[in-house]
């Protein structure tokens, strides 16, 4: 049986440039990869797969919520890759679980672990439920040297802990950060808003 991938990091941590990067090696080997997305992700254009570097592929498809894969389209695919999987909903994951089975086609999931309030997008969840490996795709924090592990929000470089948990953007509205600058930035968003 194929494996489920499911690679995680704060945003800008090159998860998009290394999903990029294996769909490369995978090609160049005459290899078929099958590059999926969700729908919503219209940032760089709908169809387009894109890392903050410049490098960019088409993806082959497009999923929502109530997408069912034809898994005639996964037959004599070498892999999968995915961008954006925490968007995904959990159906979704399940399906990319049995294509690992049913066809034997590994599938290499690429997101975020966690939105910017610290909590599990459902994609996410349930790829740490089913996933055979996990691995973490590390940076550094926006304001030290420590390995960032949260995706703090922000207005204009300052921090806020409300809204939307599904906010597309990239630094420009989230900078990824170490636990105790979480912390600190956070507070002192909340002491500017009591002066």
């Amino acid at each position: 049986m194929a494996k489920l991938y499911f690679r995680y990091g704060t945003v800008g941590s090159a998860k998009t440039l290394n999903l990029l990067a294996v769909a490369h090696n995978y090609r160049q080997q005459g290899k078929d990869v099958l590059l999926i997305k969700p729908d919503m992700d219209s940032r760089f254009g709908k169809d387009r797969i894109k890392s903050r570097a410049g490098l960019e592929m088409t993806a082959d498809i497009l999923v929502n919520a109530e997408s069912k894969l034809n898994f005639a389209d996964f037959e004599g695919i070498s892999c999968v890759l995915v961008d954006e999987v925490q968007f995904l909903s959990a159906p979704i994951i399940d399906q990319l679980r049995e294509i690992t089975v049913s066809l034997s086609v590994p599938v290499i999931c690429y997101g975020l672990r966690t939105d910017f309030k610290s909590g599990l997008f459902s994609g996410s969840k349930r790829l740490l439920e089913l996933a055979d490996s996990i691995e973490e795709v590390k940076a550094t924090c926006h304001f030290c040297n420590k390995k960032s592990v949260m995706n703090l929000k922000h207005v204009n470089g300052v921090a806020i802990d409300s809204g939307p948990s599904v906010e597309l953007g990239a630094e420009e509205k989230y900078y990824s950060v170490c636990f105790p600058c979480y912390q600190i930035e956070i507070q002192k968003a909340k002491s500017l808003c009591t002066h």
